[in-house]
């Protein structure tokens, strides 16, 4: 019960712009990545990591991330080729 009532505040969060997200930027590829939505930025902070050794993993290089409140439109943007997912 409880977890439903998280995702349903999250979903109205993200939904107001209100919500916070990680947004990581990658070197190689010349991407930018959005991961969320998270209730608070300790919560999107406490997964930075996970999601920085994901994309080290793909050898994704120059990495660099920020949590912010926004709300994204595409989670996935790959600059060098303008294709976003």
């Amino acid at each position: 019960m409880a977890t439903k009532i998280l995702d349903i505040w999250t979903d109205t969060l993200d939904c107001c712009g209100r919500a916070w997200w990680i947004e990581v930027l990658t070197v190689q590829p010349n991407c930018t990545y959005y991961f969320g939505p998270f209730v608070n930025a300790t919560q999107a902070e406490g997964a930075v990591k996970d999601y920085v050794e994901d994309l080290e993993n793909e050898s994704a290089q120059g990495i660099q991330t920020q949590v912010k409140r926004c709300k994204p439109v595409r989670l996935t943007i790959d600059h060098d080729t303008g294709e976003s997912s």
